[in-house]
């Protein structure tokens, strides 16, 4: 099945939230932010910018109805700044005007007057002053300590990884207005519709059922949209709700990358050792969080962190500490891998040193150390399926690694400034929502007298196809065309108290829902369908090709004459369905647990050659064999592979995050921000799907593909590097992400 959407997407007809048609006297917003990352607010005049063509009412602190904060986790995050403000571009006040044009210019007017506070950008030095913004947590398996006289080989390093600003192609907004009996609408770029939902009530100090939520599609979301959606809600439906007008409130680029927190850079200490057989005996790990100002999603993505300390590894003695640090940048937030690809390029940092240390490739060392079956994560959960050893297998046989390695040792010898380098990126990702409540969904399903389904569920469309997948399980369900099921917008009063659609469980929980929702509807209607035919119901009744099948046999009984007779014999021919993953569980007491429903494994060779008098590179290949399971739809499963690839080189390699010591984002910009592009992306991308039996927890024994692939992206990393070292020998690894031109250029004649 093709995705639904690309025909809408391609000829411009697909409905995001500037698509949608607004009423008549809407008004529109835009925000007022501090121009300093720490200080005491003294005075902000704003008599100027409320005499200005257009403007209707600016909004401060003091006109918030409710509670001024948007924090989930921790309520430690005003939507409008009272006395402080604690990063560049945290908003203020937001003016709302008859247009866009002129609530921007009004903005201009308002002026303010600060007394600045010290500034602190850097994690470790907000540790050292403890500043933090929750407790820090650790998750240990044996006894390291006892494990470090074992070891034959200890290694010591440190790991930095920058932040990752989201750039998704339509910004942040929300386009709000009033409802009958004091109730609100909201249509919200947002991953999470009860998130806003809450947030918004809390905000206007009314209940959940007077607002409604409704989203049809997002133009990309990477986690960007999960949690800071709702802030820029919240200002449009205030004004909306306290002038009783429509408002439209979107942030231009620039300052959706201002103000929006990013992935989270880490900073982080390793101790890695080794034995004789260069089996992994102990690894002790500190991860220094940059968190930003408020708390955000921190806390769920260090303990994601912690969850994907040993990557696809089995080490028996583990000791992993994390800090979230408060920073005076904006809140970092949820970004696909959600804490992960931080841990992960950790301890292939420290394999990579080792590898370097040992004088053995570090391909060894990873190969030796892969998870098998019945290995404990050091959070306690053990490991089953695992497919570690297989995608390693495979990969080394399919894309003929040997052969690889000696033409790459060939070019090598034969050039002098130009030289080539390949890495292997095995991966593990675990699937669920690492908080256990969130690992629910419902959906809703109306059949219609004529045939036709409607499908109503909690997952949001942001470009991954998820409603593709929805309609494919309805289908499948009924046995009927896909053209004959409608996928509904995403909405809190036809799906209530839904999750996030994040943690690559999106498909999972609703595609469950939807299928339970279908199975009860199967179970009336076969009652039926027996009756109609006179058969026994013990027999084997199924849906297929608009028809009922009896013992795999057709009758004459088609789709549509089942439903319509079920109509009217007054049995309902609609249902909710409800899901909630089975077996998983976890005790922060503890910390240990069975968080999650399955592991995502595979295995990327990526391949790098290095310019080295211009200090350029490219990426030759990536080669992937990918866990997908049972995929359901492999052609849309294997463009996630690629995009994730994509995004997850962009990372490691050219997206340079940028702030002054003042807390200034440098890079806020397309002309300062580089992401990859057509001439960045891999010459050559290959995608085999691994052989398994899927996960019985994933829809339909389909794997979650979202965010695992990500990871793959960290190959690109030790590539180049290890391209640096064919040209310079001296050179003496360094972890410090991303890997810019600039720093390879220096690594490449370093002691030279």
């Amino acid at each position: 099945m093709k995705n639904i959407d690309s025909r809408g997407h391609v000829t411009g007809k697909s409905t995001y939230l500037d698509d949608i048609r607004i009423m008549q006297g809407c008004l529109h917003a835009a925000v007022f932010v501090s121009d300093v990352a720490h200080a005491r607010i003294t005075h902000i005049d704003y008599q100027e910018a409320e005499q200005q063509e257009g403007v209707v009412r600016i909004f401060r602190h003091t006109d918030v109805l409710g509670e001024n904060q948007i924090g989930g986790i921790i309520e430690d995050e005003p939507l409008l700044a009272e006395n402080e403000v604690h990063f560049h571009g945290q908003p203020i006040a937001f003016v709302v005007a008859t247009s866009e044009f002129l609530a921007r210019q009004a903005v201009k007017h308002i002026h303010a007057s600060y007394e600045e506070l010290p500034i602190v950008t850097d994690p470790r030095e907000a540790v050292a002053n403890n500043s933090l913004l929750f407790d820090p947590r650790t998750f240990a398996l044996g006894d390291t300590n006892a494990a470090w006289a074992q070891c034959e080989h200890i290694i010591e390093g440190i790991a930095e990884n920058g932040g990752q600003e989201h750039l998704y192609i339509e910004t942040q907004g929300a386009y709000a207005y009033p409802q009958d009996n004091g109730s609100i609408k909201v249509h919200s770029s947002t991953q999470g519709p009860t998130a806003v939902q809450m947030t918004l009530a809390k905000l206007l100090a009314i209940p959940m059922h007077q607002i409604e939520v409704d989203v049809v599609r997002l133009g990309g979301g990477f986690g960007g949209k999960e949690d800071q959606a709702s802030g820029w809600a919240g200002m449009a439906a205030l004004a909306a709700y306290v002038l009783q007008k429509p408002v439209k409130f979107a942030l231009p680029r620039h300052n959706d990358m201002q103000t929006t927190g990013k992935r989270h850079p880490y900073s982080s200490d390793f101790k890695i050792g080794l034995s004789k057989d260069l089996k992994i005996m102990a690894f002790d790990v500190d991860y220094y969080q940059n968190g930003g100002a408020a708390t955000d999603l921190s806390p769920a993505i260090l303990e994601r962190t912690l969850f994907h300390a040993t990557n696809s590894y089995f080490i028996p003695n583990v000791r992993a500490t994390a800090y979230s640090c408060r920073t005076n940048l904006p809140p970092n937030t949820a970004f696909r891998g959600f804490g992960a690809p931080q841990a992960v390029f950790v301890i292939e940092a420290a394999i990579a040193k080792a590898g370097e240390q040992l004088n053995v490739p570090a391909t060894q060392i990873q190969k030796i150390n892969l998870l098998k079956e019945q290995d404990e994560f050091p959070f306690g959960q053990i490991a089953t399926q695992v497919n570690s050893h297989q995608s390693w297998e495979a990969a080394a046989s399919e894309f003929h690694l040997d052969e690889w390695q000696q033409k790459i040792n060939n070019f090598n010898a034969n050039n002098a400034l130009f030289k080539k380098g390949i890495s292997i990126q095995p991966i593990a990702f675990g699937i669920s929502f690492t908080k256990t409540s969130l690992n629910q969904a419902r959906a809703l399903v109306h059949i219609y007298q004529d045939g036709s389904v409607g499908v109503s569920t909690g997952a949001i469309e942001m470009g991954q196809s998820v409603n593709t997948k929805m309609i494919q399980v309805a289908a499948l369900q009924f046995g009927i065309p896909t053209d004959c099921i409608r996928l509904e917008s995403t909405n809190t009063t036809r799906v209530a108290n839904s999750s996030p659609t994040a943690a690559s469980s999106g498909a999972d929980l609703n595609g469950k829902a939807l299928e339970t929702a279908c199975l009860l509807l199967k179970k009336r209607l076969f009652t039926v369908a027996a009756e109609l035919l006179q058969v026994p119901r013990e027999q084997s009744i199924e849906l297929k090709d608009e028809r009922v099948y009896v013992d795999a046999k057709p009758t004459e009984l088609s789709w549509k004459e089942l439903v319509l007779t079920t109509y009217e014999k007054r049995i309902s021919i609609s249902e909710i369905g409800h899901y909630s993953t089975p077996v998983i569980h976890f005790d922060m007491s503890k910390e240990k647990g069975h968080p999650f429903a399955y592991h995502v494994y595979g295995t990327a060779i990526t391949c790098a050659t290095v310019d080295c008098m211009r200090g350029t590179y490219e990426i030759d290949a990536v080669k992937v064999v990918h866990d997908f399971g049972k995929s359901m739809n492999l052609r849309i499963d294997k463009g996630q592979v690629e995009g994730a690839v994509a995004q997850g080189v962009g990372w490691i390699t050219m997206e340079d995050l940028q702030f002054d010591e003042k807390g200034r984002m440098l890079s806020s910009n397309l002309s300062t921000y580089k992401v990859p592009d057509i001439l960045a992306a891999p010459k050559q991308m290959e995608v085999v799907p691994l052989e398994t039996e899927g996960a019985e927890l994933a829809i339909m024994k389909s794997k979650a593909v979202g965010e695992p692939p990500f990871l793959y992206g960290i190959g690109a990393y030790f590539a180049i590097q290890n391209a640096i070292k064919e040209f310079n020998p001296k050179h003496e690894r360094t972890f410090v992400a991303p890997l810019t031109p600039e720093k390879l250029l220096l690594g490449l004649y370093e002691g030279l």
